[in-house]
């Protein structure tokens, strides 16, 4: 597996740990991820590049993120798939923080 797709998976289950609020302290989610405290903070500074909100809570003892988030994906996905399961609630939506602009789907067209 390369590199970069297991830093994908990472990513994907830090995000994932992050909202059933598991991560635990950042010995507890190396351990979890199997995983260097260097590697750790390296892929936290890549998801705040990705504009994750995401930041260690000391009274919780767990990652958190400041703001909602909406999801993390990062992949290919069939038109089939997104029509059938997305469409609807993705014209619906307001994505404000990627290129500080405000993409509003609800004038784009669905195939």
């Amino acid at each position: 597996m390369s590199a970069f797709i297991e830093r994908v998976q990472i990513i994907n289950r830090i995000d994932q740990l992050i909202r059933l609020q598991a991560t635990g302290t950042p010995e507890e989610l190396v351990s979890k991820l199997g995983i260097s405290k260097t590697k750790l903070y390296r892929i936290l500074k890549n998801m705040r590049d990705l504009n994750a909100p995401v930041e260690y809570d000391d009274v919780s003892r767990n990652y958190v993120y400041k703001e909602a988030v909406v999801y993390f994906r990062f992949g290919f996905y069939s038109t089939k798939l997104f029509r059938n399961n997305q469409a609807e609630n993705i014209q619906k939506l307001r994505i404000s923080r990627p290129l500080n602009k405000t993409i509003n789907f609800e004038n784009i067209a669905t195939p």
